[in-house]
């Protein structure tokens, strides 16, 4: 009980801490803070994707697991339909004091659906057990990495939309309840051998990391320019992944 309090805290500081940094950053530092943590958080979902959840997920011989990889990923696309892409940077505000409700709805599926598999390590099986600490570690952190820069910009989006302070925070921390509620109802999912239910849920989430990631890292740069710091953040990313091994 005291780990899952836990896991629930630092969620919720994740966003927390964004919508802070939203209001004591300068807008100009605010974009490139937006700008690095999303590429470090993209090259570090793309090698937990690759390096941890993808082999072990096909190491259980889940032969078709690949469609719910794929599912996720359609998944992910289609929400983003609704919000705007924002859960790679994309700030599309408008002042007219209007709440913007399909984006919040979308972010906080996306962030529900990532949740769940937080509640019961999907890879876990007598062959695995060694492994399941790293992979829940992992997945903690890449969820936690990735939900501070998206909280950054969805607070900056409400403060540019000119809604007022108090309703703003409030939106925010019911975005950043989702994961924990997902991570709680995940906790009622019945484990069963001849349906994965987990591993289907956690192959979803791998393939929602995937879209973000790969939209993150290949999006074209400013003038078509070659960005240093955001490769290093790219790379720093990937390194931490490579570190959890």
């Amino acid at each position: 009980m005291s780990e899952l309090i836990l896991i629930i805290f630092f969620l919720i500081l994740s966003v927390v801490v964004g919508g802070l940094l939203v209001v004591f950053l300068e807008k100009k530092n605010q974009a490139a803070f937006i700008k690095l943590s999303l590429a470090f958080s993209g090259g570090f979902l793309l090698a937990i994707a690759f390096i941890h959840f993808l082999p072990e997920l096909y190491a259980e011989q889940h032969t078709k697991i690949g469609i719910w990889v794929l599912v996720g990923f359609l998944v992910q696309l289609f929400l983003e339909y609704f919000s705007g892409g924002i859960e790679h940077g994309h700030i599309h505000a408008h002042a007219n004091k209007k709440i913007p409700y399909g984006l919040l709805i979308s972010l906080s599926i996306h962030s529900f659906i990532e949740g769940i598999p937080l509640a019961n390590n999907a890879l876990h099986n007598h062959n695995h057990e060694h492994l399941v600490g790293n992979h829940q570690n992992s997945l903690l952190l890449g969820i936690i990495l990735h939900q501070l820069p998206v909280a950054i910009a969805l607070m900056t989006l409400l403060r540019k939309s000119l809604i007022k302070s108090s309703t703003s925070w409030l939106l925010l921390i019911i975005f950043g309840m989702m994961t924990p509620l997902g991570l709680i109802f995940g906790k009622f999912i019945p484990m069963s051998d001849s349906v994965p239910i987990m591993d289907i849920l956690l192959a979803i989430v791998v393939g929602m990391f995937l879209h973000i990631s790969t939209t993150i890292i290949f999006e074209t740069n400013e003038n078509h320019r070659f960005n240093l710091a955001k490769l290093t953040a790219i790379l720093l990313g990937v390194g931490l992944s490579i570190g959890l091994i």
